[in-house]
């Protein structure tokens, strides 16, 4: 099954469903804090990011940028939710001329990336950069108004992967520092954190199917971690340094995660 059509095949089971199987309120709560959390993790980073922007200090502006970056995407099925916000944060070059725009409507981390890597400078980011500090600073105000259901977090996990075998295995969403690994792991991260919360509800609705799940976790993560230099942490090599088979391996991983993630609906089934 396509990843694309999964969302669909979710939407569908939820509409159809009239009674939940299990109480998911502490699930849905602890997902929420969670995500405020990475929000609060991501202002911090990016005002380090900024202040390095404006020392003209390049290589610890690159170092941070996709550290940072993890933050967002891990936390991306609630932040892409506040209308503009998403795009002004995340939009890609690439985003902007699908929509007929230019680089004049153009904000957000990806249009640093841009300076920082093509230039090899800062000079010319400072107002992109205080704009972005005032756009991640609002997503953190408004990350507390968000409705989180289990739906949210299911269609979400799989919205995750989508994007994994959509931009990141295409080396489309960093096409100018190469980093699309640091997101690939935090898309990941995100959907695993996911699993992780309905594990032990889906274990006593369908063990077989979350052993499946946390095996497709397992795999995925042990294809990315060969290419991970740090022994702590995160030191992902550059996306054009992986070989065809490299990218084809973690396209096949990602997708054979995509297939049974999408089947956790099974906990919104009634009794």
């Amino acid at each position: 099954m396509r990843l694309a059509s999964m969302a669909l095949a979710i939407s569908s089971l939820f509409f159809a469903t009239q009674a939940v199987a299990v109480d998911l309120t502490k699930e849905t709560q602890a997902y929420k804090e969670f995500v405020v959390e990475q929000i609060d993790h991501l202002v911090t980073d990016t005002e380090k990011f900024v202040t390095y922007l404006k020392e003209g200090d390049v290589q610890k502006a690159k170092q941070i940028y996709p550290l940072a970056r993890m933050y967002f995407e891990r936390s991306e099925p609630i932040a892409e939710s506040f209308g503009d916000l998403d795009p002004r944060i995340d939009a890609r070059l690439a985003d902007l001329t699908e929509e007929g725009k230019t680089e004049n409507d153009w904000s957000g981390f990806h249009k640093i990336e841009k300076v920082l890597w093509e230039e090899n400078t800062t000079k010319g980011t400072e107002v992109t950069a205080d704009q972005l500090l005032k756009d991640v600073k609002e997503l953190r105000a408004k990350i507390p108004t968000a409705e989180v259901t289990p739906e949210l977090m299911i269609t979400g996990a799989v919205d995750l992967l989508n994007e994994v075998s959509t931009t990141k295995v295409t080396g489309e969403e960093e096409i100018f520092s190469k980093t699309d690994l640091y997101d690939f792991k935090a898309n990941i991260e995100g959907a695993e954190k996911i699993y992780e919360l309905f594990k032990a509800k889906l274990e006593k609705k369908d063990g077989k199917l979350a052993k499946e799940i946390a095996d497709r976790f397992a795999d995925v993560n042990a294809l990315l971690a060969k290419h991970n230099q740090a022994k702590e942490g995160y030191d992902y090599v550059g996306y054009d340094k992986l070989s065809a088979d490299d990218i084809k391996a973690l396209a096949e991983a990602v997708n054979k995660l995509g297939e049974p993630l999408a089947q956790m609906g099974v906990l919104l089934e009634g009794k």
